[in-house]
């Protein structure tokens, strides 16, 4: 639970001040507090800015979350739980024996309950979200039930059944046609999160195993074929006992002509990005590029133009970043860090993409999960732009704030010659601004973006998100995925549970 701090993003490069609310605490237990920090939680990554938090979410949330990976289970009859395997050692998780005194201890809460303030900032939004969203019209499917689940929902263009949903309750995979109607289904033994069709009628798809946060390897790499018009899961995986994998992406990264094989395993405590190497006759070498929880998504990419694909990662959950891995040929792959975020920040997404059509691809990337032990509305959730200036690294040229943001697509949706995007917010301020559970921002030029989205949104909580050609009319589509789940952040008349499963934004173009 140690929480990095980002310059470039303009948290902490600012002077501290005390908080009146412990201007009795010394100056020196403030200062021993600070060194304490440095010392212990730059062993995992930099040291956390206390501006990220207030001071209340410090002491009663934070803090306690650290204790045990310091040895600190008990202070001052305050129990701190760890939620984590009991068994699990060394740097980050939990230790054994403490590494700290109650005295050390006192000055590390000193130091981040005095120099935070009693209340974070508000949004800094310029304008309101209009609640008009004239290029779309809303269309609910035909497949309706309460309490949806919806972990994932996928557009495939060009095909009889355009439209993949999976719920994790229900554990049943739907694929619905042009019209929205299912037409087929699939049950498996836990909730996939992911599918990539690898041709018509073949898909690898991604059995999370358990949803909830946890370290079991109960995930696996699953093949699904279509046969006499029905999808079904083969009796064999490609893979077995993965951390939760996110995602399984086949790519040939040894130039030998045999599919390879890149693994997210999000983890909990555990977990790891890896890649299978294809040595064939079915027989596949584990290397791990990082054996660190968190890996979220991957794009493969020939990033420094060398001829060979090399790997791009997110990783959330603690060290949060984004990683190239660049491929020095006969196996090898060298880390570099593109870009490093706050862990409070609860990276959510990313996507690769050239906002300024120089030819170089830019960073789309979104922060907003807070179902952690800081689940407090957040100024710097949101969306941002970094552009790729080459030898320079990535810089920050947009953010928009949205509260809890899950993810981003930019397509040009409105065919206007720039990308648009699309947005959703498991986390949204849902008791005072709703309307921030979907944003379109359509692009002005020059990264101006106007934002709107449509009251009838508010009857899902929408997790899952994809864009392309529903219908082949040649304009871009979305479509969201409901997952019902109560909120502490969400007004008691909210009732996401009779909300469709998904819902459609057909493209009615200009």
């Amino acid at each position: 639970m140690c929480i990095i701090v980002s310059c470039f993003l303009g948290i902490g490069c600012q002077s501290l001040s005390r908080n009146n609310s412990h201007s009795n605490v010394s100056s020196a237990s403030i200062e021993k507090g600070k060194e304490l920090a440095v010392k212990h939680c730059q062993s995992c990554h930099e040291l956390p800015d206390p501006t990220l938090l207030d001071a209340k979410t410090w002491e009663s949330g934070a803090l306690p979350a650290m204790g045990p990976h310091l040895g600190i289970f008990n202070y001052n009859g305050q129990s701190y739980t760890f939620h984590g395997d009991n068994q699990m050692m060394g740097p980050g998780y939990r230790s054994n024996k403490p590494e700290v005194t109650n005295i050390e201890w006192q000055n590390i809460l000193d130091y981040y309950t005095s120099m935070s303030p009693d209340q974070l900032p508000v949004q800094d939004r310029k304008e309101k979200i209009s609640l008009q969203l004239p290029l779309f019209e809303l269309i609910e499917p035909t497949l309706n039930y309460p309490d949806a689940h919806t972990c994932f929902v996928k557009v495939r263009e060009n095909n009889n059944t355009p439209l993949v949903l999976s719920d994790a309750n229900l554990l049943k995979t739907y694929f619905l046609n042009d019209q929205f109607a299912p037409v087929d289904s699939l049950l498996t033994n836990a909730p996939l999160v992911n599918i990539d069709f690898t041709t018509t009628n073949e898909a690898l798809a991604c059995n999370v195993g358990i949803l909830m946060p946890n370290d079991e390897a109960r995930g696996s790499a699953v093949w699904m074929r279509r046969q006499s018009g029905k999808w079904k899961t083969d009796s064999s995986n490609l893979f077995n006992e993965l951390r939760r994998p996110l995602q399984v992406l086949p790519v040939d990264l040894t130039t030998d002509d045999k599919t390879d094989y890149v693994i997210c395993e999000f983890g909990y405590l555990k977990g790891s990005l890896s890649w299978m190497e294809n040595k064939g006759s079915g027989q596949y070498q584990k290397h791990i590029l990082r054996p660190l929880p968190g890996a979220l998504k991957a794009y493969p990419v020939d990033y420094n133009k060398d001829g060979k694909m090399d790997i791009i990662a997110l990783f959330a959950q603690g060290d949060e970043g984004i990683f190239v891995y660049l491929n020095k040929g006969n196996g090898g792959f060298e880390e570099k860090q593109l870009l490093r975020f706050p862990a409070v920040y609860g990276s959510s997404y990313f996507e690769l993409d050239d906002f300024d059509k120089d030819g170089l691809l830019d960073i789309l990337y979104t922060c907003g999960d807070n179902a952690d032990y800081t689940s407090i509305l957040k100024p710097y959730h949101g969306v941002y732009i970094f552009l790729n200036k080459g030898d320079k690294g990535f810089q920050q040229s947009f953010f928009y704030p949205i509260h809890g943001c899950y993810k981003a697509i930019a397509r040009d949706f409105d065919k206007d010659g720039d990308l648009d995007l699309a947005t959703i917010a498991y986390y949204a301020d849902f008791a005072t601004q709703p309307e921030e559970g979907f944003v379109y921002l359509e692009n002005r030029g020059d990264l101006q973006f106007n934002a709107s989205t449509s009251v009838k949104l508010k009857s899902g909580r929408w997790i899952t998100m994809d864009a392309g050609d529903i219908d082949g009319d040649g304009w871009c589509d979305i479509v969201l995925g409901n997952f019902v789940q109560t909120s502490k952040l969400a007004s008691p008349a909210v009732k996401w549970a009779d909300g469709p499963p998904i819902i459609i934004l057909k493209n009615k173009g200009r």
